[in-house]
């Protein structure tokens, strides 16, 4: 099944989805003392790994992080190559103050908002649907 493409109909349907607990980025030279069924993002930079995971496991394993964060998930299908959409909810959370950091995965785009505006995320998040 491939993704929704038109950015109207991704907008509409979004319905963004405030997922439980906190989560962290860490910084890694290597993962052989890290579960990777506790890795929730993990992408590969020249300094090291960089991973996303609860924070409880990075506490767990004296993982060092700076920002606490919530995640959203949009749970509309949207395609990889679709037009816009990370830029229309970065916009309209950028309007309310409140940065955010996007992984786009094959199904869903998800959203990590500082654990402070996780609330304010999503209110804004959900207005940006009902235009």
């Amino acid at each position: 099944m491939t993704g929704e493409t038109n950015l109207q109909t991704l907008l509409k349907n979004m319905t963004p989805v405030l997922n439980p607990g906190d989560y962290v980025y860490c910084n890694v030279s290597a993962l052989d003392n890290i579960d990777t069924n506790h890795i929730l993002g993990l992408f590969k930079e020249s300094e090291g790994f960089t991973i996303i995971l609860k924070k409880e496991i990075a506490d767990e394993l004296n993982l060092q992080y700076t920002y606490i964060a919530a995640w959203i998930t949009l749970t509309i299908h949207s395609s990889l190559e679709a037009t816009g959409l990370t830029a229309a909810f970065a916009a309209a959370l950028a309007q309310e103050n409140i940065s955010c950091n996007v992984v786009a995965a094959y199904y869903h785009d998800h959203i990590f908002v500082a654990k402070k505006d996780a609330e304010r995320a999503m209110e804004t998040l959900r207005k940006l649907a009902d235009h």
